[in-house]
């Protein structure tokens, strides 16, 4: 099809038969403007898709319709906003100064304006960008976290409300900190007007969902589909009695799938995603996004038609919003997640198989898989950025090549089982105190959950009262945030990461929670752990309080360090070969010449890397910004454990 042409005559016969009247001229002139960049795009890929349906021209004409309005609600602010980013082609995402945290609102806030009122700890923390976890009205007791979302313009009650997330929205801007906030449209909970219109028997709201009277169809699906929580429910379908139906539910029984072979549930939730822009969002979190498209005989994940809707969702951005980026979700093989990775796709990703590996080689003790797959899979187009965690909200899984694996002779059936037994602690020697989770019965597989610290070892050595396995802890710590920092990509820590927290049981006495075992890394963060954490360790403090403000001190350094370097922001990485397999090395090199070359020890013994690794700097003496020493190229870099060495010229 020759899109340009049929796009074209389309617009113009959009335009002739909407009423854009309600739009002021300026909006009038810039909608017209940006439809005639972006429809091209947008035109292609909802026809690629919907085409085929008898209605899609309608339901054209009526996005373009839900698109007008979106920009008649934004901001004047806002509309500023876009105008220097879309001009001044500011990709804020790709600058040194962008250190990120996730949290929960009611385990930091607890509430939407005490959150705000810890904007200047943010600011000491040195923070730029806040994530925060699903915050909108959801079911009462078990929402998978808020991840069962029953309305997307209400915010949780006990949160506050929208006009306080709104005052939150301007004050972050006003600080200089970018808001991020959860685009869920793989799903709705089963309390979301749409569902409740389906569960009254209204024919258009059921067809927003995948809805099957027996399980013919279902059975079919299932051959090919995995499971996502089978510690809670078998299968990806559940039945609903009021409906007499099945109902297609990856994730929770309460939680279903939207029907995007539909127009009509892409409509709505662009109208949706918009009103979420409009809050003040600098960047969406799409959640799931893998699984958006159905098609039979595969595992309806990562099909083709999720990244065109991915792509569609993307230009009606551009021309509502285009401030606004989206975060990728996929946590998925390492060859699918870069796909998403794309300016008109996803413009952030996170980066599962860093998090994961990093994790591996601290229980290992060796780089070669890290090396070999972070070589293959960290490359992504310049315009986009990784977002670079080591612990999130979820639990930790090991999506790494196996295909790597295999030429570095790991099993990878038994490198997983390993990992997940040294993790939770039932592997001889572990220092870890981690949680197994959604453990299959069928065949032992599981994921593993637990705070960073108690991960890193410092739950057990605190509880042992032993000093030298708190120190080491300490540097395990350091250690992975020291790459977060380093690699090239947003850092993004997770709330109480930065003063050390570690797990929390008292989920398993709330019937709500007690069968997610990821409750135990949700962990409340109060007042009395933010107060005076930035202050010297005195001989008052416990030793809890000492642990809690040496990894905050040692965080604040990190940061300030990398906001000094701009060859962490617009610059390249190159994951480098060491002939020793404890030790992680990587350059960062920016097109004006500066470098940065960092060399990280894995392991808890003093080792050495080849002075060779110093070739980057071309026999120029190096400067070890972390410990202030010079290092030059007639002997070995010598690292302590657990050292990292962050080298530039002098």
């Amino acid at each position: 099809m020759n899109y340009a042409a049929s796009s074209e005559q389309c617009l113009q016969r959009i335009l002739a038969g909407l009423d854009l009247s309600f739009l002021s001229q300026r909006d009038g002139k810039l909608f017209t403007a940006r439809l005639e960049e972006h429809f091209e795009a947008l035109f292609s890929r909802y026809v690629d898709v919907y085409g085929h349906q008898y209605d899609c021209y309608y339901h054209l004409e009526q996005l373009v319709l839900t698109l007008a309005k979106g920009l008649k609600q934004r901001s004047t602010d806002l509309k500023r906003l876009d105008k220097a980013r879309v001009e001044e082609q500011q990709a804020w995402y790709k600058n040194e100064n962008q250190i990120g945290m996730a949290c929960y609102v009611d385990l930091l806030g607890p509430t939407l304006n005490d959150l705000k009122a810890k904007i200047p700890y943010f600011k000491k923390l040195g923070l730029t960008y806040l994530h925060l976890m699903p915050l909108y009205d959801a079911p009462k007791g078990d929402s998978d976290g808020g991840y069962a979302v029953s309305d997307y313009r209400k915010v949780n009650p006990l949160l506050g409300s929208m006009e306080d997330l709104e005052s939150l929205s301007k004050a972050l801007r006003e600080a200089g900190i970018n808001l991020v906030l959860d685009f869920v449209f793989n799903h709705t909970s089963d309390e979301h007007r749409w569902a409740e219109a389906a569960l009254a028997g209204d024919k258009t709201y059921q067809d927003y969902y995948y809805l099957f009277d027996d399980r013919t169809v279902p059975d079919q699906y299932e051959h090919t589909l995995r499971e996502i929580f089978p510690q809670v429910r078998r299968g990806s379908f559940t039945w609903n009695d009021t409906m007499q139906k099945w109902v297609w539910t990856t994730f929770n029984s309460f939680q279903w799938d939207l029907n995007y072979s539909n127009p009509a549930v892409f409509n709505a939730i662009t109208d949706e995603m918009l009103f979420l822009a409009n809050i003040g969002s600098a960047a969406l979190r799409l959640d799931a996004l893998a699984f958006i498209w159905k098609d039979m005989g595969t595992n309806c994940e990562n099909q083709p038609n999720a990244h065109r809707l991915i792509q569609a969702f993307n230009c009606c951005l551009q021309i509502v919003a285009p401030a606004v980026v989206f975060k990728s979700e996929a946590i998925v093989h390492p060859d699918e997640v870069v796909k998403y990775i794309h300016k008109n796709e996803c413009q952030l990703s996170y980066n599962p198989l860093l998090m994961a590996l990093i994790w591996n080689s601290l229980a290992t003790r060796k780089t070669r898989l890290l090396t070999a797959s972070m070589q293959k899979s960290f490359s992504i187009p310049d315009d986009c950025t990784w977002v670079n965690y080591v612990r999130c909200h979820d639990d930790i899984g090991w999506t790494f090549d196996d295909a790597i694996a295999h030429q570095l002779g790991i099993n990878p059936y038994d490198h997983r089982y390993f990992l997940n037994q040294f993790f939770t602690g039932r592997f001889d020697g572990s220092y870890a105190d981690g949680v197994p989770f959604a453990e299959n019965p069928s065949n032992g597989d599981c994921r593993v959950c637990g705070s960073l610290a108690s991960l890193c070892g410092l739950e057990g050595a605190l509880t042992r009262n032993d000093q030298h396995a708190i120190d080491t802890a300490i540097q395990r710590i350091m250690l992975v945030h020291g790459i977060i920092m380093s690699i090239g990509g947003i850092p993004l820590l997770y709330s109480g990461d930065e003063l050390g927290m570690l797990n929390d049981y008292s989920y398993r006495d709330d019937p709500a929670k007690a069968h997610d075992d990821r409750w135990v890394n949700r962990i409340a963060v109060t007042d009395d752990d933010l107060e005076g954490v930035d202050l010297p360790v005195t001989d008052a403090d416990s030793q809890t309080r000492t642990v809690q403000k040496l990894i905050f001190a040692g965080l604040q350094k990190l940061i300030h360090l990398r906001k000094s370097l701009p060859v962490l922001g617009a610059a390249r990485t190159h994951i480098l070969h060491t002939d020793n397999q404890h030790c992680f090395a990587y350059c960062r090199a920016a097109e004006n010449g500066d470098k940065l070359l960092v060399i990280v020890n894995f392991s808890e013994h003093a080792q050495s890397v080849n002075a060779s690794i110093l070739d980057v700097f071309n026999g120029t003496p190096a400067k070890d910004l972390l410990s202030e020493q010079t290092v030059t190229n007639d002997l070995p870099v010598v690292l302590a454990p657990y050292q990292q060495r962050w080298l530039v010229v002098q």
